[in-house]
């Protein structure tokens, strides 16, 4: 590929610099060391000088880090907006007025109009970028499906637990105590899915002092999680569900299936219980037999209610990851398919969270 212009390579300077100036008022370099360190470094090397990025990473103030990274990485940056996903409007307005291209899916005409689509939930999926996609998330994956170029998903590393595990969990008792809800000792909660994000909630559930149920299936809830929860109650077992979920105070979702809670449990029981509903994935995981109303935000991920829907120091290392996979796959040619971060890499980043971050305790349970 050609140099890009002079004017180009001005502008994506100067915006770089514009947004990282924000950051660092907004939060201190403990709390993005890994995001600081790319911008630092990409600023001399230019991993990604002249090639057209789309990045899709929900907007809100703390993805402006990941935006200054990529700027100071030469790329050519247009940011994605689409209704999958919630988003800060304030910040989506703020990318505009510096000069940043913001679009949503229906806004881009030509499906090879990007080198490299940085995407979350697969928005963007439809598009055909000359070299390859980089998946935020597990959701959407298989949207990918048939697709000729590589697809790094970043999701599928260890990274991705320290949002998960770590900042999810947190942000949904941040978000319910926004909402007014702050007393949790002694109340009894009740949560589906005990993965990554049901493992964040279970572990601030049992800080919190609450009496915890987890729904979940035989074999996916490890020891040392299973050991924080007063009752486990197999995903088949309706009748049990049916019976928590109508003594709840609350009832929270995190499986990232559609539908996981009615499958398990019929409608009308989450109806009628008196508990607090929320959903904490990317789908309505309580499935169409539940009103959007009876659910708090309508169901949409409850922590996307908050300024950071994740804090920063639980985060950076994640969209550090996200940025990373786009250099890895401009540097050299990677099989068509779904493609995991390598361990390398992922150690890499997460020593330097280790060293300069202010987690270094917190990632032993990741």
């Amino acid at each position: 590929m050609a140099p890009a212009p002079l004017f180009l390579y001005v502008s994506a300077v100067m915006l770089s610099d514009i947004l990282a100036s924000r950051v660092a008022q907004a939060y201190a370099s403990n709390e993005y060391p890994v995001l600081l360190n790319q911008y630092e470094v990409w600023a001399n090397t230019r991993p990604l000088a002249g090639l057209r990025v789309l990045d899709a990473t929900p907007v809100f103030e703390n993805t402006l880090a990941k935006h200054a990274a990529l700027l100071a990485a030469g790329a050519e940056l247009t940011v994605g907006i689409d209704d999958v996903m919630p988003r800060n409007h304030d910040v989506v307005r703020y990318l505009r007025s510096v000069g940043i291209h913001v679009v949503e899916p229906g806004d881009v005409k030509q499906s090879n109009a990007f080198d490299l689509v940085l995407d979350c939930a697969a928005a963007f999926a439809e598009l055909n970028p000359r070299i390859g996609f980089v998946e935020l998330t597990r959701s959407g994956v298989s949207k990918y499906d048939g697709k000729t170029c590589p697809v790094y998903v970043a999701d599928s590393g260890r990274i991705k637990r320290i949002e998960t595990c770590l900042g999810t969990g947190e942000s949904y008792f941040r978000a319910m105590a926004q909402l007014g809800y702050s007393k949790w000792q002694g109340k009894s909660v009740v949560i589906f899915g005990s993965g990554k994000v049901g493992s964040g909630l279970i572990t601030y559930a049992h800080r919190y002092g609450s009496r915890i149920t987890v729904v979940t299936r035989p074999g996916e809830i490890t020891d040392r999680i299973r050991a924080l929860c007063d009752v486990v109650i197999d995903a088949s077992d309706g009748i049990a569900i049916a019976e928590a979920v109508s003594q709840a105070n609350a009832v929270v979702t995190a499986t990232g299936v559609p539908g996981a809670a009615t499958a398990a449990c019929p409608a009308d029981v989450f109806i009628r219980s008196k508990a607090l509903l929320a959903n904490m994935g990317v789908e309505d995981e309580f499935g169409a037999g539940v009103p959007a109303g009876r659910v708090l935000e309508a169901k949409h991920p409850l922590n996307f209610i908050l300024k950071d829907p994740t804090l920063m120091k639980y985060i950076d290392a994640t969209m550090a990851l996200h940025n990373e996979g786009a250099v890895i796959l401009a540097s050299k040619k990677m099989p068509a398919g779904l493609l995991e971060p390598d361990a390398a890499t992922e150690e890499r980043l997460l020593s330097i969270c280790r060293e300069r971050g202010i987690i270094s305790d917190e990632l032993n349970y990741i």
